[in-house]
């Protein structure tokens, strides 16, 4: 953490934000403030208001009410480049990096320096600028590689690198380690604390609380868009942030695990393979069991799941469906036979953004919501209406923009829509990823409970403590292959990482557990 900031002024102080979406309060009366040089930790429930607060001090949206100082005079930010032109930057939760263009091209995007007189772009002067800014964050990329060609998490680190090129007095950064590895966390950390000590003001918004220890000076706590509680890192834990956070204490974050599943797989899987991406990868799935697959970024998790669910093709093995080969060309044929995916980035793959939220609900059942080609709103209407009481979606209309809702109620939306169709083999992919500590439980509970109703789950994530928390067993990979399988008392974060990092090979069979 950062040296003691008790005795400076705020850089930037928020002063009775208030704002309504529809009939939905997001923030009633918030007072905020940060001071040059310290970072500052803004946790709660999804919901909560962070996300509304921080889209008011970057430009996005306008406040009903209230007032915001920066430097010491009052503002007020109709767009997102009036803000950045007084020095706040922002890096939001979902990448907005366009993937046909060049890392310098999307880290300089309408700010591209040219030639004087000819007023082409001076790629030379591009380059070495979207150099500098990535080797603040210790990234040896080219600048001239499509976004397109880099991974998940070297986008989040690009989206960072962009929020510097601004040269800000404050930084907001939106679960900003959503997607990274441990290496990459501490990397970015490191990169925040030098900017600190420059005197940069940072707004960390992560629902990681142990991030929040680590790394802040100060937390801030909002809960159904009102003003908790300001507390020093140094003076408070995680279980006192809980309890402002949940307005009670969270007694348990897992559900007891099952006791019983049904003796043959549902699902056999063997010798898969996907050109470079992974290679011969074996593993049963048997109805009533949550079975995690953990391994470091890259390690080809992800890219098994889309294989499975036919969202990418295979170049060797085969997939057996209760008994049977299944051929799995496409999603549709992997939905037609039970077989559902909920993806890692709902943004790009999961939701459709610019639809309302009952035409998102229904986006995979539409023929049991028609009658000889026509849609029947009831009949929508009556799953949606269903769904958003059985997964506590928090929303007014829901003929609203399924983007009008928080990041937490978009992926319980995503949910519904694979709960409102038959479901045998569940496979979901950091299913938590940007969801705050309350509601994880729920969404780990109601993949408890999926379960206990015979489904059979392959919980991709890269967060140990959930791969242990909510699997009865974890398999392992490590560079596109199984590389070991944990059970029991084994299920320890040391005995994966080895597996993770290539320090040990398991005992791992396809049959093992059957």
């Amino acid at each position: 953490m950062t040296s003691n900031t008790s005795e400076r002024d705020p850089i930037l102080v928020v002063d009775g934000a208030s704002k309504s979406f529809g009939g939905v309060r997001a923030l009633r009366s918030v007072s905020f403030s940060a001071l040059p040089g310290e970072i500052h930790a803004l946790v709660g429930e999804n919901g909560a208001g962070k996300s509304t607060l921080m889209k008011i001090l970057a430009g996005n949206i306008t406040a009903d009410q209230g007032s915001i100082t920066f430097e010491g005079r009052t503002v007020q930010f109709s767009h997102p480049r009036d803000a950045q032109a007084a020095g706040i930057a922002i890096v939001h939760q979902e990448l907005s990096l366009a993937p046909n263009m060049s890392i310098a091209e999307n880290v300089f995007v309408g700010r591209e320096p040219t030639i004087r007189l000819l007023g082409f772009v001076n790629r030379r002067e591009l380059y070495q600028r979207t150099t500098a800014a990535l080797d603040q964050l210790g990234l040896r990329l080219d600048p001239w590689t499509k976004v397109s060609d880099i991974d998940v998490a070297m986008r989040q680190m690009v989206e960072i690198a962009r929020a510097i090129s601004f040269d800000c007095r404050v930084l907001i950064l939106d679960e900003p380690t959503s997607a990274l590895a441990d290496q990459e966390i501490e990397a970015l950390f490191a990169v925040l604390r030098r900017l600190a000590e420059r005197g940069v003001a940072i707004i960390y918004i992560s629902h990681k609380l142990n991030e929040v220890f680590a790394l802040a000076d100060r937390v801030t706590v909002l809960r159904d868009g009102q003003w908790v509680g300001s507390k020093l890192v140094s003076e408070t834990d995680p279980d006192e942030v809980i309890r402002m956070m949940v307005g009670r204490n969270l007694e348990q974050l897992f559900p007891a695990k099952g006791s019983a599943r049904v003796p043959e797989p549902i699902l056999e899987v063997r010798g898969l393979s996907r050109g470079k991406a992974f290679t011969d990868v074996s593993f049963d799935l048997h109805p009533g069991e949550i079975v995690g697959l953990a391994g470091l970024v890259g390690a080809g998790r992800t890219e098994v799941a889309r294989a499975i669910f036919g969202a990418d093709p295979i170049t060797g093995g085969t997939i057996k469906l209760e008994g049977r080969p299944a051929r799995i060309a496409n999603p549709q044929q992997a939905i037609e036979r039970g077989v559902l995916y909920l993806p890692e980035d709902r943004k790009l793959h999961g939701l459709f953004p610019d639809m309302s939220i009952r035409a998102n609900i229904v986006a995979a059942t539409l023929g049991d919501h028609s009658k000889v080609g026509m849609l029947l709103p009831s009949a929508q209407q009556a799953t949606t209406d269903r769904m958003v009481e059985r997964l506590d979606i928090k929303v007014a209309n829901t003929s609203a923009s399924v983007s009008s809702l928080s990041g937490g109620n978009q992926q319980k939306a995503m949910f519904g829509k694979w709960l409102a169709a038959t479901v045998k083999v569940f496979l979901v992919d950091e299913p938590t990823r940007g969801i705050d500590v309350s509601a994880k439980a729920e969404v780990h509970a109601l993949l408890r409970d999926l379960a206990d109703q015979g489904v059979a789950i392959l919980l991709v994530s890269s967060e140990l403590p959930e791969v242990i928390g909510a699997s009865d067993r974890v398999l392992v990979m490590h560079e596109g292959q199984i590389a070991g399988e944990v059970s029991g008392a084994e299920m320890t974060e040391e005995n994966i990482m080895r597996l993770a990092t290539g320090q040990t090979r398991g005992t791992h069979t396809h049959a093992r557990g059957a």
